[in-house]
């Protein structure tokens, strides 16, 4: 079993930056790929960013954050990381980290993550 653990949400002006953490613990993290996805009050939880197994060296982005995020992880620290910059109010969600246990490359289906965490509000001003 694992838990995923996020942190780093909170009111950002529009423009500004934030970098969400998930700490992960329990399992063996660097076996998981790992994803980050959102849901806005009243939509369907969407794919933000994912990253491979191992050391992460295949990383996907949604077109909607294209060029203003990055994901990165870091193993010994079991931590996944997502970096959003020039965040805008369209941005403003709950930011979930979820880990697959099967696939190699991240999905972008939430039906194929196998570990949840709580979430972490992102609100984001204009």
């Amino acid at each position: 079993q694992v838990q995923l653990v996020e942190s780093g949400g909170g009111l950002v002006q529009a423009g500004g930056s934030l970098r969400l953490s998930c700490a992960a613990s329990g399992g063996t993290f660097s076996t998981y790929a790992m994803g980050w996805f959102r849901q806005a009050p009243g939509k369907q939880r969407d794919f933000v960013a994912g990253i491979s197994v191992g050391s992460g060296g295949v990383t996907y982005k949604a077109d909607s954050v294209e060029g203003r995020s990055s994901i990165s992880r870091d193993n010994a620290k079991k931590t996944v990381y997502l970096q959003m910059n020039n965040l805008k109010p369209e941005d403003t969600a709950v930011y979930y980290c979820a880990a697959d246990r099967d696939l190699l490359l991240p999905s972008r289906r939430v039906s194929d993550y196998d570990f949840w965490g709580q979430g972490t509000q992102v609100t984001v001003s204009s």
